[in-house]
């Protein structure tokens, strides 16, 4: 068990990079959005276009960027939204058999079939080279590539949670260990 732990800690440290790398993309898309209402309305008064349909699908490829690369840091940290009626007053082990089993058989399967299902649009978007419509757009291929990326990124980031959650099942402990093995 502990060789399957320092591989959910490898994962871990590994989302935790990557989620820390989306706070950064926020604070480039807010400053790009900032630039494309500001320069809006300054253009508008000094008669110069001083944004671009190019700044404006960047500013959204940057939210994709920070949606997708942002799920997996986002399940390590137990961020995602639960109907947790019941498993919020649940502690250890019981909490732990209701993650895995939800990991198991909802969260693996469903990244699976996403992957799956995306791979040929993200291969037909590079086979074409496939370019916004709108003039000055920017390319769309690389952004689609981070939809395969993405849940694969959550599908590890469940190997590890089912990781902590077998070792929380097999491993006599207290809910303080119980809280160690889910941080």
């Amino acid at each position: 068990m502990e060789r399957l732990l320092q591989i959910s800690r490898w994962i871990d440290r590994f989302n935790e990079a990557i989620g820390r790398l989306a706070y950064w993309l926020v604070l480039l898309m807010l400053g790009i959005g900032v630039w494309n209402v500001v320069g809006r309305y300054l253009g508008y008064f000094i008669g110069q276009n001083l944004s671009s349909n190019a700044l404006i699908e960047s500013q959204w490829y940057l939210f994709d960027l920070v949606f997708l690369l942002g799920a997996a840091y986002t399940l390590k940290h137990n961020g995602h939204v639960r109907v947790d009626v019941f498993q919020a007053r649940w502690q250890g082990k019981r909490k732990a058999i209701a993650e895995l089993v939800g990991t198991l058989l909802f969260l693996l399967p469903f990244c699976g079939l996403v992957i799956v299902f995306s791979w040929k649009a993200v291969l037909a978007a590079w086979a074409i080279r496939e370019v916004s419509p709108d003039p000055g757009g920017l390319p769309r291929y690389p952004i689609k590539s981070f939809i395969p990326i993405s849940f694969g990124l959550l599908i590890l980031q469940g190997i590890s949670e089912t990781i902590k959650n077998l070792a929380i099942l097999t491993t006599p402990s207290t809910a303080e260990d119980d809280h160690d093995l889910r941080l």
